[in-house]
């Protein structure tokens, strides 16, 4: 059987800082986020599976994107824990998500890519994350860059 892609696409809302970085963007500042996640595998091929000629059930991978991605950081503010402004921002919004990383682009497509391989079914594989800060700059990450 041959080998097929999927991708859904997700969006949503968050904020983030780049501490010490040496433009406007050191500043707490907020984008609307497109993610695209696409994995591989070959199509069940049991005609008496529920799952019958599907890479995967598109709803699961929407489940697990959602939990590990969108619900954690949609209308969120994104830092690193190292960051002096995580205690005065903890103050004023109950939505915070620390994290070990300076948070870029490039940082959190790799964070993304880590969290959702881990939960996706045996025999599929996660191939791709494109994840668009603006509508003109994204990162991507790819499975053959990381071999």
């Amino acid at each position: 059987m041959s080998k097929i892609r999927i991708t859904k696409e997700f969006s949503f809302e968050m904020a983030h800082q780049l501490e010490g970085y040496d433009g406007l963007c050191r500043n707490v500042h907020g984008h609307s986020y497109k993610l695209s996640v696409t994995v591989v595998g070959e199509p069940v091929d049991n005609p008496l599976s529920p799952k019958f000629g599907m890479v995967m059930d598109f709803s699961v991978l929407k489940r697990i994107v959602n939990e590990e991605v969108v619900d954690r950081l949609d209308h969120a503010i994104l830092l690193c824990k190292t960051s002096p402004n995580a205690d005065k921002i903890q103050s004023i919004t109950e939505r915070i998500v620390l994290v070990d990383y300076q948070p870029t682009c490039e940082n959190m497509v790799d964070d993304f890519a880590r969290r959702i391989s881990l939960r996706l079914p045996e025999g599929v594989d996660l191939l791709s994350i494109k994840l668009n800060e603006t509508a003109t700059s994204y990162a991507e990450w790819f499975a053959s860059d990381n071999a």
